[in-house]
């Protein structure tokens, strides 16, 4: 089988490039600026996908560079990495457009596409990551890279966030570590490997299941598990391009997709079902599925209700992966990207709501759909996605992980996935609801509005509609090799071919 070596570490020093490039430009720059951040999500996209279909070539791609005696640096494309890799790829470029009219009268834009690029650098080494301390170095350098842009706005509530967020996630980081180091004393540090390479290590099931504490409550931060979620909420005074970079492909994402690797690559499946770490980690998911959505039935901020719709939306990707069969892995796998193209969706309406209307709460969302229709099109179409309406993604991933429930005899997982879904509908729909068929009214005046439309620049509303196309194409087209779900597929294979 052929190995390329170069190519993992250009898909990281693309991004790595646009960033210093970018924090040495003056603010004037704006075209060059707008180029090089336009230019570098392009190149990194063209990356992912030329390895994407060189994989199922049957070429190989890794990178192992000499850190320490006994410990390497590794990169490796493999079926989980590009499935991670693929969803940064796509939605750096649609965040990219997005942010660059966004910001547009903003100061500090290159302080801030700097960080912004050195945070996808960080996420795709995240996916790429091919051992533990790999995947370590990057997960924290994530948190180094967006708590200049939680900070951004520079006011006293974005200055508390970013103490908040750095608590919460220095801590989890912490955990991770000392997890990570124990098993590197224990038996040094083996590559990520199909089938986990713990499951060989004879390591007694106490030392395992210590293990594997320490190293998902460490994740479990990023991953905002009840009841290490209370960052995420605070963190939305960042801007809207911030918060979905946050909510559907960086931060979050990084946590979720830390929890994959540990339950599939360190210590394997089965591994993990015998040690009996599966269902305590399936009933945290499950409760934190019900709670987040409890807690967005009660927020009138919109940026809020999105933040705990996350919260509860993100575990349904641990849900699957801590129930035993390859249904729920490819449910879980897929919603891994079904979930960051719905709510990067919402959070680009969100944004485009507040920036164009001045509209901040969902109470003053009175007849805005038409008032910005195309807008709340989008935010609908993933909306009804995040309900698991069909033909949307959002059902394609809730219908696998039910099946797998079923299969893997967990009937209690599918009154969870229906108590889910009966209370996305009850935060979601009172919102299209109101946007569409409430008067509108002048805020200030109290009389009905019948101006015209108001849509944002194009510059805002194309990346918002091809997210809200991508979660309707995602689900109408799951069948071909190339949707989510395919890749979900071909990653779920790889788990269980062992």
């Amino acid at each position: 089988m052929h190995v390329e070596y170069w190519t993992p570490l250009l898909v990281l020093l693309t991004s790595l490039t646009t960033g210093v490039t970018i924090f040495i430009l003056r603010e004037e720059q704006v075209r060059l600026r707008t180029a090089l951040n336009v230019t570098g999500a392009v190149v990194m996209l063209v990356l992912v996908w030329a390895i994407v279909w060189a994989n199922a070539q049957g070429v190989r791609f890794e990178t192992r560079i000499g850190f320490l005696p006994g410990l390497d640096i590794v990169l490796r494309a493999d079926s989980l990495a590009m499935l991670f890799g693929t969803l940064s790829a796509v939605l750096w470029l649609a965040t990219t457009v997005y942010a660059v009219g966004y910001l547009e009268a903003s100061l500090h834009q290159s302080r801030f596409f700097g960080f912004f690029s050195l945070c996808v650098m960080a996420t795709m080494g995240v996916a790429l990551a091919g051992n533990l301390l790999t995947f370590v170095l990057f997960y924290e350098l994530l948190t180094v890279a967006t708590f200049p842009l939680i900070m951004h706005r520079g006011t006293r509530a974005s200055a508390a966030a970013g103490r908040v967020y750095l608590v919460y996630t220095l801590s989890g980081g912490l955990l991770l570590l000392a997890g990570a180091v124990w098993l590197h004393v224990l038996v040094g540090t083996g590559d990520f490997t199909t089938g986990g390479y713990l499951s060989a290590s004879g390591l007694s099931r106490g030392h395992l299941v210590a293990v594997f504490a320490l190293l998902v409550t460490g994740l479990g931060v990023k991953a905002a598990i009840v009841p290490l979620h209370g960052w995420l909420p605070a963190a939305m005074v960042a801007p809207a391009p911030v918060s979905a970079l946050l909510h559907a492909v960086a931060v979050v994402k990084a946590g979720a997709f830390g929890i994959v690797r540990v339950v599939y690559d360190v210590f394997g499946i089965r591994t993990a079902d015998e040690i009996g770490v599966l269902t305590p980690l399936a009933v945290a998911a499950a409760v934190t599925i019900l709670w987040g959505s409890l807690r967005a039935l009660v927020q009138d901020d919109l940026k809020r209700r999105l933040a705990y719709s996350t919260v509860s939306q993100l575990s349904y990707i641990t849900l699957g992966v801590a129930t035993f069969g390859p249904l729920s892995t490819v449910g879980g796998l897929a919603h891994l990207i079904h979930q960051g193209i719905m709510k990067v969706t919402l959070f680009f309406c969100a944004g485009l709501l507040a920036e164009t209307l001045s509209v901040r709460r969902i109470s003053e969302m009175a007849g805005v759909g038409r008032r910005m229709p195309v807008t709340m099109v989008a935010f609908t179409t993933a909306a009804f996605g995040m309900i698991g309406v069909p033909p949307l993604a959002g059902f394609v991933s809730k219908w696998y992980l039910g099946l797998g429930a079923i299969e893997a005899g967990d009937a209690w997982i599918v009154a969870v996935l229906v108590a889910s879904s009966l209370l996305n509908a009850a935060y979601f729909l009172p919102i299209v609801r109101t946007a569409w068929f409430d008067e509108a009214r002048v805020p200030w005046a109290g009389e009905p509005f019948e101006g015209r439309a108001s849509e944002a620049s194009w510059w805002l509303l194309a990346p918002t509609v091809l997210t809200a196309a991508l979660a309707v194409g995602a689900g109408v087209l799951a069948a071909i090799d190339i949707s989510p779900l395919g890749l979900a597929l071909r990653a779920a294979q790889g788990v269980f071919a062992e």
